[in-house]
């Protein structure tokens, strides 16, 4: 398998990421079975969210191992070796408990130097611009313009990208404008390499959610580490 720039560019971006995982991993004192969790983590989310707050949860209970691995779409606990999941969307994951962790606000970004080139002074300058996309999110632009007051339609995405890192990193190569989440952009916005032309954020009534089996009654770890998850993204919002 040959990597396209993009993908190169993606894989060299997140391995930081799994190096810190690993080694937060691996610095939690000798494993119990009963102090041990596996999480199935959405990728982009792992890495810009969870990746950087590790040390904070090993140094609030060192004594808890929890294994992470990347899966983008819900799944059935009964067939998979996990205690829990982060989730995007509505809290419908079937036979499962949900934890809100926060909303997102997904907001235009482009590369500065195409927008010095192709300015964009108002939502519908956007539609002279290839639209980028997250694969499962193929309508985002036409809620977007809605969310402006724009009565435009969005056309056809030019491109989409399963993960939202590729994506940022598409749309900072100058491949054109993509609709992000900021929180997963905050290197990129203040390093530069990306900007945003107007001050309108998509937000609508999905959300993160930590979630784990209905059925059976969460150990003691996941408890811990729930409560965890969700003051972290309590101090965000404050």
């Amino acid at each position: 398998v040959t990597l396209s720039p993009e993908g190169r560019a993606y894989a060299d971006a997140i391995a930081p990421a799994l190096d810190r995982i690993r080694a937060a991993t691996a610095a939690a004192i000798a494993r119990q079975p009963d102090r041990e969790l596996n999480i199935a983590t959405l990728p982009s989310f792992g890495m810009r969210w969870l990746a950087p707050r590790l040390p904070r949860l090993t140094a609030r209970h060192p004594d808890i191992v929890v294994n992470f691995a990347a899966r983008s779409f819900p799944f059935s606990f009964a067939d998979e070796p996990f205690d829990a999941a982060i989730h995007f969307g509505l809290p419908d994951w079937p036979g499962a408990r949900h934890e809100l962790l926060f909303r997102e606000q997904a907001i235009p970004v482009c590369a500065p130097a195409r927008l010095a080139e192709q300015p964009i002074a108002t939502p519908e300058d956007i539609l002279s611009w290839p639209l980028l996309v997250q694969s499962s999110r193929r309508s985002a632009w036409s809620q977007w313009l809605r969310a402006a007051g724009s009565d435009a339609q969005a056309p056809a995405p030019s491109g989409s990208f399963e993960h939202f890192l590729m994506l940022a990193q598409a749309a900072a190569a100058g491949s054109g404008i993509a609709l992000i989440p900021r929180f997963l952009i905050e290197p990129e916005l203040a390093a530069g390499a990306l900007v945003s032309p107007l001050p309108v954020a998509l937000s609508n009534e999905e959300a993160y959610y930590l979630v784990y089996p209905d059925d059976r009654p969460a150990s003691p770890a996941l408890t811990q580490v729930s409560a965890w998850m969700i003051g972290e993204a309590r101090t965000d919002a404050s």
